[in-house]
This record gives C-alpha cells, sequence and structure tokens, in this order.
C-alpha cells in the first residue's frame, strides 16, 4: 500500500505529557511515534497559471495536494522505520483537526488531558523569560480549547496524564488494546531508546531520564484561575473524581 490508511493522532495541549507519551509508545515493537513534525505547515503552490489549471482538470484543489504531500511524508516516516502504526504528536494538531479527518477519515484519536493549572504551571515555568503566568493561561488555554473542540467532533480514546504517571503500565495497556497491539514490558523502560530534539517537544532532563515519574500535586479548586475554571470543570477535575 503506498499510502495510510489510519495513521494515530496524540491530540493534546501544550505540557500535558506528550513527548513522555510519545517516547514510551516509540518503544514498542510496532509504533513508530517520532519527534513533532508539524505535517500541517507543509504547504503546496501552483507555481504558473497552468499548473494550477491542470491540477484543476485533474480534481485536485490545493488542499487535495497538500494532503497527498503530508500523507506522504507520514508514509515515507512509517515505511523507514520498519513499524505498523504511525502516531504523530504535534500539538498544534489540535487547531487543525477537520483538516486531518478529511485527508485519514479512518485516523484514529488519542486525547492526552492534564489538569489545566499544572499545564499553565509547566508552560509559564518552560521559558520565564519569555512569558508569565497570565500570558501562559491565555496561550495553553487556546491549546486546550482547541483539544476540547476536537474531543467534540472525533471518536478516540482519552488518556489522563496524571493516570499515565500513577500507574503507567494500566495507561499503556489501554492504548495498546485501543491501538490493536499487545502490550509490551519495554514500553515503560525507554531510556536510550529515543532522540530528543531541542524545540520539537519536550528535551530537559525529566523526560530524558527514561524513566516515568510521578507528576505534581493537583491544585485545589480554589487556587484555580477564573479563565481556566470552565475547561477543568469540562475535563473533570473539578468537583469530581478526576479518573
Amino acid at each position: 500500500m503506498d499510502r495510510l490508511v489510519s495513521p494515530v493522532f496524540l491530540i493534546s495541549p501544550v505540557r500535558s505529557g506528550s513527548t513522555l507519551l510519545r517516547v514510551i509508545l516509540n518503544s514498542h515493537s510496532q509504533i513508530h511515534a517520532p519527534h513533532e513534525l508539524h505535517v500541517r505547515r507543509l504547504a503546496v503552490g501552483f507555481g504558473t497559471s497552468l499548473a494550477e489549471k491542470a491540477m484543476e482538470a485533474l480534481g485536485h484543489n490545493q488542499a487535495d495536494l497538500e494532503h497527498l504531500l503530508w500523507d506522504r511524508v507520514l508514509h515515507r516516516e512509517l515505511v523507514r522505520s520498519g513499524k505498523r502504526i504511525v502516531v504523530d504528536k504535534t500539538p498544534a494538531n489540535a487547531f487543525a483537526y477537520k483538516r486531518l479527518a478529511a485527508c485519514w477519515p479512518e485516523a484514529r484519536y488519542i486525547f492526552l488531558l492534564r489538569h489545566p493549572m499544572s499545564i499553565a504551571q509547566s508552560w509559564q515555568e518552560a521559558s520565564p523569560d519569555k512569558r508569565d503566568f497570565e500570558t501562559a493561561v491565555a496561550d495553553a488555554l487556546r491549546y486546550m480549547k482547541a483539544v476540547q473542540r476536537a474531543r467534540r467532533a472525533l471518536d478516540g480514546l482519552t488518556v489522563r496524564y496524571e493516570d499515565l504517571t500513577a500507574d503507567p503500565e494500566a495507561e499503556t495497556r489501554r492504548i495498546c488494546e485501543f491501538l490493536g497491539v499487545p502490550w509490551e514490558a519495554g514500553m515503560l523502560e525507554y531510556g536510550g531508546r529515543d532522540d530528543f530534539r531541542k524545540g520539537l517537544g519536550d528535551w530537559k532532563d525529566k523526560i530524558r531520564s527514561g524513566q516515568v515519574q510521578k507528576g505534581r500535586e493537583l491544585p485545589p479548586a480554589e487556587r484555580v484561575p477564573a479563565e481556566l475554571r470552565g475547561i477543568a470543570e469540562a475535563w473533570g477535575y473539578l468537583g469530581k473524581d478526576v479518573r
């Protein structure tokens, strides 16, 4: 087959643990989860009006051609890996879920959630010279809202960062069942087997340790900023068991 049928997209906000889940999945013998690919930013141009006319005669518009390019990039990456399933975990994909669904109608989705307050704190701590906490809240909330829109529109498996770090075996078993692959204990021993790239996901010491570490304590409800309370409630982090 010369194109993908059901790639997997990890849809998540920034600083939600997506790099951790990516490297865990990439340690599976049948799953290839490379660094963030940002395929939605790959664009094509016609160059000349004749090229545009020629493609139109074939029934292709610019979006069609971009979908062909995106598919080719992911397909080539999967073939090079020698594995069976490819996973793309680019957080910005949440803003383009409609395009992803149009390109791959049979794509599968894993939605990774984390307490909104923890996301905002981690986002601010990642670059304290670039953003204060209020800016981090506003910026991260854009991603959270985009993820929530995608969750409403698409079927998929929801995973919580807090559950993943508390019981990685149980959560990875759930994910493997969803993807139709057997669980492998080696998924939890990803150290030394992944290439972390600065600017393409997390690359700090904690993720490079090769071990799943306990997440930060969840904040009490009264500490959650008003801007985050709506999404926190929608995701089940206020007033109910987060599991």
